[in-house]
């Protein structure tokens, strides 16, 4: 299947239309695929099973896998099926834990953002994390959207497992659930949780508080002394946690709807609190005035006296707006993007803060008259029309 797409760099196939060429079970080369694309030999295109070639592609097509005669024909294939009742899919072997990032500086995360450690119990907080991981010491990360909770964890785990959590999501989410091949056939597909237990890997259960408590409750085996779950729609198959292993949440106290249950806080016994480091913010030479407008804005939201202040995230858009539209849109944005009702004292202290009197949300104004005038001056039918007054 590697030297297929090779030959075929610029195509992109569905595992059907690779069978078809082949000669193979869509099975087979629905597994070929995946582990293809495990290794970084070949990407997924699209939500579908649709694939294409990479530059490793090649290098993985001169390394053929030897099956024993007769296997590669669908005819074989289907006897086999026919004949012997599908042996259940061994456990992956656990991945070595990758070694921990040097807290000194900058840490470079997945999608090439760098994160800058603080100081966390007299360490860097990616070595605590770390720490608390070899321990095994579930954490919780709590503290307003845009603080760096996740960014955190990301930096700290590089073998890290996402599951962004909201109302919807389901036991299905997190363990697995039954999907439909090209074939029409359904087929187990283990779940977030059930990888990073298989594989000894970090697990990252962001906004851990939106989702039900009914459906956390298929973790909690997991973290105890137990470190197995029972996979009750895939014939009550028990999952054993692998060493590496390991458990993260992120918590947003002021997010609607977010319930941080005595249930699910009782299983994370460590619970840091992630708040915005403005000390960073003027490291990273974000505009000093604003700031100082947020830390005042923050000083405000501790006191009870307003709902919402700018965090990190927030600052970081601030800057690179002001960089392409300038200072007074990126303070516009900055204000627009506040709650509706905080708006208004938001704006006033932006204000106040910055010495401008005009500046409002960023909204769009009337078309611009030279635009308007152009499009006159090429509407055929005002051409037409104005030519026929005249004659007149």
């Amino acid at each position: 299947m590697a030297r297929f797409l090779a030959d075929r760099p610029q195509e992109t196939f569905t595992t059907a239309q690779i069978s078809r060429a082949l000669g193979h079970s869509n099975g087979a080369v629905v597994q070929a695929a995946e582990t293809l694309v495990k290794r970084g030999e070949a990407n997924q295109v699209g939500a579908g099973k649709q694939f294409r070639a990479n530059a490793l592609t090649a290098a993985a097509g001169k390394t053929p896998v030897i099956s024993p005669p007769g296997t590669h024909s669908p005819r074989a294939a289907a006897a086999k099926a026919r004949t012997s009742a599908p042996a259940p899919t061994p456990p992956k072997p656990p991945t070595p834990a990758p070694a921990p990032p040097k807290p000194g500086g900058p840490i470079r995360r997945p999608g090439g953002q760098l994160y800058h450690p603080r100081e966390l119990a007299d360490l860097p907080d990616v070595e605590a994390l770390t720490r608390l991981r070899a321990a095994d010491v579930p954490v919780l990360l709590y503290g307003p959207p845009g603080t760096g909770k996740t960014s955190l964890v990301e930096a700290a785990f590089p073998d890290l497992i996402t599951v962004a959590g909201d109302g919807d999501t389901t036991v299905g989410d997190l363990v697995g659930e039954y999907t439909q091949d090209d074939d029409g056939r359904y087929v187990f597909r283990y779940g977030p949780l059930v990888v990073a237990m298989q594989e000894g890997r970090a697990l990252l259960i962001d906004d851990a508080t939106l989702i039900s408590p009914k459906v956390m409750a298929a973790l909690y085996p997991a973290m105890d002394g137990r470190r197995q779950i029972q996979v009750k729609a895939h014939k009550g198959e028990t999952i054993q946690a692998q060493p590496g292993f390991y458990v993260a949440a992120g918590h947003n106290p002021g997010v609607h709807g977010a319930i941080l249950t005595d249930a699910l806080a009782s299983r994370f016994n460590a619970q840091i609190q992630v708040g915005t480091d403005y000390d960073l913010a003027l490291a990273l030479r974000i505009d000093a005035r604003v700031v100082k407008i947020a830390r005042n804005l923050s000083h405000k939201v501790e006191l009870g006296e307003l709902g919402w202040a700018p965090q990190l995230r927030e600052l970081i858009g601030y800057q690179k707006i002001e960089a392409v539209l300038g200072t007074k849109a990126a303070l516009g944005n900055l204000i627009g993007i506040a709650p509706a009702e905080d708006r208004d004292t938001v704006a006033d202290i932006v204000r106040k803060g910055m010495g401008i009197t005009s500046v409002a949300p960023l909204t769009l104004g009337k078309q611009l008259a030279a635009t308007t005038a152009a499009a006159s001056r090429q509407s055929p039918v005002s051409t037409n029309s104005a030519s026929r007054g005249r004659q007149r």
